[in-house]
């Protein structure tokens, strides 16, 4: 049962991670600018090409739409059946996979442009809290639940009071996209939100600190700080996903 449910994970995870080459396309822009509707040649997208899902190119030069999608439907895949591994099929693992794809899109579209757009974080916390409440409703087990909302509520505040100290380090995206992290977090206890929200401050911080060794950044200069917070919580969630009882 378990290697069956690993394979279907990660064939649901390549099957997903096809459909969001495009999306990365089009959302990675600049804070002051609207999602994009021209190929990199400045051909206008039209019709199934001016879509949001899917591998694309552009009608008239043949450009592709966003990165390849091969590394995205690996990436998704050996996600997903990780946290399959991990969870096994408790009902929790329903919400994971649903939610992969969409923090899988906002690290890449953080780690282009530096920005977390509002329409994938606000998105992302209100089907983390949405899936883990039916969750907790099947399961009889409203506390965990409960408790993931706070968890949410908890490092969303976190985030802001680092955003308030250092706003050109930290910008509200970071804040925004915390409260999903915590809600998911919180599944499983304060103990993990609190690991789960130290690992990526800590992961970005020795990032940053690396890359003004080898002086590639100045001080001022901002980081992408999404991907750390995500690959932080996602290793956490492993763990905690293997040693939940």
């Amino acid at each position: 049962m378990s290697a069956t449910l690993i394979f279907l994970a990660a064939s649901y995870g390549a099957a997903v991670g096809l459909l969001l080459p495009r999306p990365a396309y089009r959302l990675s822009v600049e804070p002051d600018e609207d999602w994009r509707a021209h190929c990199p040649a400045g051909h206008a997208l039209t019709g199934a090409a001016r879509g949001w899902l899917g591998p694309g190119h552009c009608r008239d030069c043949r450009a592709p739409h966003g990165p390849a999608a091969r590394p995205f439907a690996t990436a998704t895949a050996l996600v997903c059946a990780a946290l399959a591994a991990a969870t096994g099929p408790r009902p929790e693992l329903a919400a994971w996979l649903l939610l992969t794809p969409v923090v899988v899109l906002l690290a890449v579209v953080d780690q282009r442009v530096g920005r977390l757009p509002d329409a994938l974080t606000l998105p992302l916390a209100a089907a983390a809290a949405a899936t883990l409440g039916a969750v907790g409703w099947l399961t009889g087990a409203p506390g965990s639940w409960l408790r993931a909302l706070l968890a949410g509520l908890a490092l969303t505040a976190y985030y802001l009071l680092l955003h308030l100290l250092n706003p050109s380090g930290l910008g509200l995206g970071d804040v925004k996209l915390a409260l999903g992290l915590g809600i998911v977090l919180g599944w499983y206890g304060w103990p993990v939100l609190v690991a789960g929200g130290a690992a990526g401050t800590l992961l970005g911080a020795l990032y940053g600190t690396y890359l003004l060794l080898v002086r590639r950044v100045g001080r001022q200069t901002a980081m992408a700080l999404g991907p750390f917070m995500i690959i932080g919580a996602f290793g956490v969630l492993l763990v905690a996903a293997v040693t939940a009882p």
